[in-house]
């Protein structure tokens, strides 16, 4: 078989990064060096990953679902505690968050369990949730709940792909709707402060709702065509936190202004659209588990971390794929690019590892 890249992930993922080292040499040029080693790295695993048989990751996945309980497990026993939370490790004077690099080996290991254990018995229903339950409770003890969210993303698109029926998504809500009041006590109080800041951003304007308030200010003051490069007051003039991380997009439509965001919103579109396409025309129940899961991933946290910059959505710290400064989220995104790659090129019938 011919080796070949998927086009299309190939021009969104130079695209958008492209666009990231734009926004930082303006807003963080002490970071652009890193984001572009990051970067290059990235690419060359998508580029690695992408010329493997897609048969092998299938193999792969029970492997890749023990290394993500051992990444979550070792977070929470050596990760260095910052700002509440652990969920960073230090390797060789580099830093590495294990929740964002467990994502594509979650997408793979709960794609094949699905793929084992269909949705025929409440036997294997059990055994999928359980498998899980296990990394989200891992990931939610750091604590890091945007992490959580997006892990139960990936996993409530790929049951209902799987064929759970409507109803159980019915119950799930009734429940939800009947211990509401019982979900501050699973929270943090920081976690709680961010879902009121999110109602009413203004009855603590200068505490917990000053991010929300500088970002949607940040984006209104961009205009159609923003006020250029380097000129950017909100970002420049430390106003906006998080500037190169959770509000990069607030900093990029403040000095690019509409044109600048329509660009992102596009590039990521057409990268979502690509994972969609792929799905419907997947030739594997396996494959298209991949996918949809890649796709709630990614949809997930470019519609979450665009809602927060402009105040629909909580602020949950969640990263803009391939836009955010972060060498663990760009990896992590390479990597489950790399795998989709590989997928859509391997025909089932052609693969190396098909038994007949």
């Amino acid at each position: 078989m011919k080796w070949s890249v998927d086009p299309w992930l190939t021009v969104c993922y130079l695209f958008a990064s492209s666009l990231s080292l734009l926004i930082l040499t303006s807003i963080s040029p002490d970071r652009v060096g890193q984001q572009a080693f990051m970067f290059i790295l990235g690419f060359i695993l998508y580029l690695y990953i992408s010329s493997q048989d897609g048969e092998v990751y299938k193999t792969f996945a029970p492997i890749g679902y023990v290394m993500a309980l051992i990444l979550l497990l070792s977070t929470l026993i050596f990760g260095e505690t910052i700002r509440g939370s652990t969920r960073w490790i230090l390797l060789g004077g580099f830093q590495f968050q294990a929740g964002e690099l467990s994502k594509p080996l979650l997408v793979l290991s709960l794609a094949y369990s699905l793929y084992h254990f269909p949705l025929n018995s409440l036997k294997n229903f059990g055994i999928n949730l359980l498998l899980f339950l296990l990394p989200a409770f891992l990931i939610f003890r750091q604590p890091d709940l945007g992490t959580a969210l997006v892990i139960s993303s990936i996993f409530a698109v790929q049951l209902f792909v799987a064929g759970l029926p409507w109803w159980f998504f019915g119950l799930v809500g009734s429940i939800t709707a009947v211990f509401w009041r019982y979900l501050p006590r699973l929270l943090h109080s920081y976690q709680l402060e961010r879902l009121t800041t999110f109602i009413d951003p203004y009855r603590d304007p200068l505490g917990s709702g000053y991010n929300v308030i500088q970002s949607v200010i940040a984006v209104g003051s961009g205009g159609l065509l923003g006020k250029g490069l380097g000129h950017g007051t909100q970002s420049h003039l430390r106003f906006l936190p998080e500037r190169h991380t959770d509000f990069i997009f607030a900093s990029l439509a403040e000095e690019l202004g509409l044109i600048g965001s329509l660009l992102v919103i596009f590039c990521l579109g057409a990268l979502l659209y690509r994972l969609l396409y792929l799905a419907t025309h997947a030739q594997s129940r396996f494959s298209r588990f991949v996918y949809l899961g890649s796709f709630g991933y990614l949809a997930f946290q470019t519609f979450v971390n665009i809602g927060m910059n402009i105040g629909v959505a909580p602020v949950t710290g969640v990263t803009l794929p391939l836009i955010s400064y972060g060498g663990s989220s760009i990896l992590a995104t390479a990597i489950t690019l790399g795998i989709v790659s590989s997928l859509a090129r391997t025909k089932p019938e052609a693969s190396l590892l098909q038994i007949r």
